[in-house]
């Protein structure tokens, strides 16, 4: 432990790619046991070159440990690059070795200087994003223009710290890159806390998505609420959908445009159009003569189409914004441009109904896609996709294929166009490989796993087994970098966040006062399971009103006579809005109707009719002629027919029914 003494041990045995040190511990001291840790790195001298090693494993030579004599143990190393006198002079570090230590060589530990220059990435453009986990006074540098190149990963088990790391990179990349547009799809509505400053909060409530802007398969999976659609119907919609997108722009009717018109706009074209065209063209054909066989089709597209637009939860897709022509103001809104001192668009999709969230971000990732594409680079885009294994599920038979090509176009040729991709995901082992392998960085956090560390092991080429042999034991906070952001694998811890700027769910707080009664308004919590935005009652209220004033009016009966009045219902004095429970007016409780003469009238003519018609009914199956109603016209020996109430009815004379 003095100064210049580094005296470990000697080389005993060496292979190609690993080397055993052997090393002995004098009467039971563990002084020298303490430098040798799993996960460090140390140095072997060779000649003028330094070799670098990583310790994988260590054992005692007699498999136990004396506190009185000396101890001799052994050290598995693996061989990870070599320190070198350069042409210039300089030393430099080289991931090759060019000499193998022969067997006596002395290991020592690793000097700070080596450490510094094994993990300098040796750009001017590097920043800091922690410290090294073996020597907490050098920094963790990574080179952010390599790493939102060809895109990163983050992954590790619930509560390591992946949104933290999240936020402390995105500062990062945003600092290097004023230009970088990032948009955030965020599951759980953490990251909106994250960014107070430098990011928008895109939510349902404010959110004017339009339907148009869906392709037919986005759109398909909205209308049939998930599930896979019927063929027959998919049909019927990619026929319909540009005639309503042909209607829109005025121009001909879809049985009078000519052929070269309909192949211009087709049903992934983004032109606006309107439901109402939509849902007027299917009624159109459902009045047809011919295609009766697609009838029941149009029918049951018509009811899907109805219910979706009446659907509070998608009032992002089909609010009245959507029907004019919003597509500047809706990309310049999420993806940030030009920004306005914002670059970060948070889009959350915890208020968005399950069944939509993909087609969502199918939309989202396309269009970042096609936005970089038809910009010529001039915009740099990154998409962070927060649990991305919902996305991108290994299996292919699960998850929304466009989402799935989508997010795999930008993370094949999205970096030759300006759109980086950054995956965020616990479960590795559930997303796509495809995916993860086009990821140069991934930071690996801790993985419990025993597949999901496979399959960091087999994504990252360059990674060797004791690099990640303990992921699963390394604390929160902590990583292992690898990747072309990093000269070798790194393992780091990050560096603090402040307080203020932790990602955390809204309402989320850390400390609970237990002394304090829990606040809470369940109707409130009621309307937003509801998806209603707040009890708007003003029109119900005055039709309220309105049938309160016309039950005072006097009513004449069939006779003539006037009968009493009926009794309004005084409303309460505190009748407003504020003293009504937070629903709908349709949802509102009902008292008992008000009593209707003409209706109670009608009943009972309906009722004398019908018993009539079953009297009839009865004599002829007795073969006895039956009595004529008082009331009818015509002959008593006429013949009585069975018919329905529609013919009865049709042959009284109308002022027995009606007053006029």
């Amino acid at each position: 432990m003095k100064p210049g003494n580094r005296f470990l041990g000697r080389v005993v045995a060496c292979n190609g790619s690993r080397a055993t040190i052997a090393a002995v511990a004098e009467g039971g001291e563990t002084s020298l046991t303490e430098l040798w840790s799993v996960g460090r790195l140390i140095s072997i001298s060779v000649g003028t070159n330094r070799i670098v090693a990583l310790v994988c494993s260590m054992q005692t030579a007699a498999e136990e440990w004396s506190e009185e004599n000396s101890n001799t143990f052994r050290i598995e190393v693996e061989l990870m690059g070599e320190v070198f006198k350069g042409a210039d002079g300089q030393e430099e570090f080289s991931a090759g070795i060019s000499r193998y230590p022969y067997l006596g060589a002395i290991a020592h530990r690793i000097r700070a200087a080596d450490l510094a220059r094994i993990y300098d990435s040796r750009q001017a453009d590097s920043c800091v994003i922690g410290k090294l986990t073996q020597d907490e006074s050098l920094d963790a540098t990574i080179h952010v223009p390599s790493m939102l190149a060809k895109h990163f990963a983050i992954v590790g088990t619930t509560g390591v710290g992946k949104s933290t790391a999240v936020t402390l990179l995105l500062n990062k990349a945003i600092a290097a890159d004023p230009k970088l547009r990032v948009l955030i799809l965020d599951p759980h509505n953490e990251f909106a806390a994250a960014f107070p400053e430098s990011a928008v909060v895109i939510e349902t409530d404010t959110l004017d998505l339009p339907f148009w802007l869906f392709r037919l398969e986005e759109f398909a999976e909205v209308i049939f609420r998930g599930r896979p659609p019927v063929p027959e119907e998919l049909d019927i919609l990619r026929d319909v959908i540009p005639d309503a997108k042909k209607a829109f722009k005025g121009g001909e009717s879809g049985l009078m445009r000519r052929q070269t018109e309909k192949s211009s706009i087709t049903a992934d074209t983004p032109v606006p159009y309107r439901i109402a065209d939509l849902l007027a063209m299917i009624d159109e054909r459902i009045g047809r003569l011919e295609g009766r066989n697609d009838k029941p089709h149009l029918r049951s597209l018509k009811v899907k189409i109805v219910s979706a637009i009446n659907d509070p939860r998608y009032h992002f897709m089909f609010s009245s914004n959507t029907i004019t022509d919003t597509i500047q103001d809706t990309i310049a809104k999420i993806f940030r441009i030009p920004g306005e001192g914002k670059p970060i668009a948070t889009f959350e999709l915890a208020g968005i109904p399950s069944e939509v969230v993909n087609s969502v971000a199918s939309v989202l990732c396309r269009m970042a896609f096609e936005i970089g594409l038809w910009s010529n680079g001039g915009i740099h885009m990154l998409v962070v996709c927060e649990e991305a294994h919902r996305y991108v599920p290994a299996d292919p038979t699960l998850g929304f294929l466009p989402t799935r090509q989508a997010i795999a176009r930008i993370a094949k040729e999205g970096r030759k166009y300006g759109v980086s991709l950054g995956i965020i995901t616990q479960r590795p082992g559930e997303l796509d490989p495809t995916i993860l392998s086009q990821c140069s960085t991934v930071f690996a956090m801790r993985l419990a796993n025993d597949r999901d560390q496979e399959i960091i092991r087999s994504a990252i080429s360059n990674s060797s087994m004791s690099t990640t042999s303990f992921i699963s034991s390394i604390g929160n906070g902590e990583a292992i970098a690898f990747g072309e952001a990093v000269a070798v694998p790194m393992r780091m811890r990050f560096g603090r966040v402040e307080e203020a700027r932790l990602p955390r769910a809204h309402g989320i707080i850390d400390k609970v006062d237990e002394d304090a009664p829990p606040v809470v308004d369940l109707r409130s919590i009621v309307s937003r399971m509801r998806a209603m935005n707040g009890p708007d009652i003003s029109s119900f209220q005055q039709s309220y009103l309105a049938a309160q004033s016309t039950l005072a009016v006097p009513y004449e009966d069939r006779t003539g006579d006037a009968t009493d009045e009926v009794e309004p219902v005084d409303p309460r004095d505190d009748f407003s809005a504020a003293a009504l429970e937070s629903y709908r007016p349709e949802m509102l409780p009902r008292g008992s109707e008000p009593t209707n003469p003409q209706l109670e009238r009608f009943n009972q003519i309906r009722e004398q009719i019908l018993s009539g018609q079953a009297e009839r009914d009865a004599a002829r199956m007795l073969n006895t002629p039956a009595q004529p109603e008082r009331g009818f016209s015509g002959p008593a020996n006429e013949p009585q027919r069975s018919g329905s109430l529609r013919e009865s009815l049709l042959k009284r004379p109308l002022g027995s029914i009606i007053r006029k």
